[in-house]
């Protein structure tokens, strides 16, 4: 059986080695021990509350119980940027008008912007590829917001998620080849791991402050602008449907859109519900849902059969142990799919 479950110290073997599949883009996922475990010891920090929330990264892993594999993992950070600078590019509007030749343009421009500072991020989503199958990616990717729905005065109203960009299948990236090389002068990969190490002063130091027009950069650099890796699609489709939606904001080095949500617009916000938990021998079918403890310090949610009803969710003992729940506790539940006739 599968949970998702905070991280623990004793995860860190298991993580690099997820790491190490992860491949290029993923800035928050790279195969090295010291970040990554420095990552973790935060993340344990923040699930017991012994530092700052701004300060946290609660992170997430999905294990499969029946052989104590980690099947997945995902996290959320407090705030990004305030203790290194966080930027982005915003895609802006330049016109440039002649009365006199009868001339009007509208240019679209990318401005070096910190304006996403401080906000709360979804980020480090990866899913095994032995457990790509039936609901497991939606699962593990929304788990998330009902950590949020359950804890939500610990997060800024404002929720990011950087997307992977577009890469070719063999790794070259149009965007930063069209742009970024241009100023760095080193591989997309060199870069990318400079900033997973937290060195991103070069940033700031080689990029040009001064607006860059959209319409000088190669064919191939301009088309992927907001466009996110094949691999990554479904992952941001699940963030719409949750209520997360693109404004004009795109990574600077693979142009792989950012997208936002208001955390009071959430549909966990909205829709989840505290209930009680009710031991049941055989829970009666339903819809497939969310359900959490309500726990920081043990969160811990599953992906039951059984559907709220009338205060109450039947749970099995082994979804309870799961949950390490007794009946009677409160536990917070979600449906997993959005149903068509809500609004998001």
């Amino acid at each position: 059986m599968l949970v998702v479950r905070a991280i623990t110290a004793d995860d860190l073997e298991a993580l690099l080695d997820m790491a190490g599949q992860v491949g290029s883009g993923m800035t928050t996922l790279k195969p090295d021990r010291k970040m990554l475990g420095d990552r973790v010891s935060i993340a344990v920090q923040s699930f017991a509350e012994t530092i700052a929330p701004e300060k946290r990264d609660y992170m997430f892993v999905m294990e499969d119980t029946s052989n104590g594999r980690m099947a997945g993992i995902c996290a959320i950070k407090g705030a990004v940027g305030l203790d290194e600078p966080f930027y982005n590019y915003r895609i802006g509007t330049l016109v440039h008008s002649s009365r006199e030749l009868d001339v009007f343009t509208r240019m679209e421009t990318l401005y070096l912007s910190n304006d996403l500072t401080g906000s709360t991020e979804l980020c480090s989503l990866f899913l095994h590829p032995d457990y790509r199958v039936g609901n497991n990616g939606k699962w593990l990717s929304k788990s998330r917001f009902l950590f949020i729905a359950q804890f939500p005065h610990l997060f800024t109203e404002k929720l990011i998620a950087e997307m992977r960009g577009y890469q070719e299948e063999d790794g070259r990236s149009p965007f930063y080849e069209g742009l970024g090389r241009h100023f760095f002068k080193m591989d997309f990969n060199h870069v990318d791991n400079l900033t997973a190490l937290g060195k991103k002063s070069f940033i700031a130091e080689l990029m040009p402050r001064q607006p860059l027009y959209v319409d000088y950069l190669p064919d191939d650099a301009r088309e992927v602008i907001g466009k996110v890796h094949t691999s990554t699609a479904p992952a941001r489709r699940l963030l719409e449907q949750e209520g997360m939606h693109y404004e004009g904001y795109v990574d600077i080095f693979d142009a792989g859109p950012v997208l936002q949500a208001r955390v009071s617009e959430l549909r966990a916000m909205r829709d989840s519900i505290v209930v009680t938990a009710d031991v049941a021998a055989l829970p009666a079918p339903g819809e497939p849902t969310l359900v959490s403890n309500t726990t920081l310090h043990d969160f811990r949610m599953i992906v039951a059969s059984a559907a709220p009803a009338q205060g109450a969710i039947a749970l099995s003992p082994d979804e309870l142990a799961l949950l390490h729940c007794q009946g009677g506790d409160q536990v917070r539940t979600l449906s997993l799919n959005v149903r068509k006739n809500a609004h998001v």
